[in-house]
């Protein structure tokens, strides 16, 4: 998928809807706070070892600071990462409508049901088109 360059940062190696995404964005809306791995799994309901794994890798690439007693934490200084979470942001407030918490299983009940990848994408696209007016 094509990517708009003025939103593009090829220093952010964050791809949405990834354990290492939901993770950064919690971090990055929650600032005042520091967290530990145990805090990270419980919030987000991931595996101990994935979160203790993906905040040791996040903090050795720079996007999240570390205390020296072990609580992880937003870096001030990361404009573009925060930049990234606004964007998540504004996407959930844009179409989180449209998704259903107790959505059934059954295919033909799921939300885009019907329509074809393409008709889902020329959406996307006319709504993303909106934005820019």
């Amino acid at each position: 998928m094509p990517v708009r360059l003025e939103n593009h940062d090829p220093d952010i190696n964050l791809r949405p809807g990834t354990t290492k995404s939901e993770i950064v964005e919690h971090l990055y809306q929650n600032t005042e706070w520091g967290y530990s791995p145990r805090d990270i799994e419980e919030e987000l309901d991931i595996p101990h070892g994935t979160a203790t794994t993906t905040l040791s890798r996040l903090y050795d690439d720079e996007m999240v600071g570390k205390t020296a007693d072990g609580y992880y934490h937003a870096l001030s200084d990361r404009e573009d990462i925060r930049r990234y979470v606004a964007n998540l942001d504004q996407a959930n407030r844009l179409f989180g409508h449209h998704r259903e918490s107790d959505a059934p299983d059954e295919p033909d009940k799921q939300i885009g049901a019907g329509r074809t990848d393409d008709e889902l994408e020329a959406e996307l696209e006319s709504l993303e088109d909106e934005l820019e007016e």
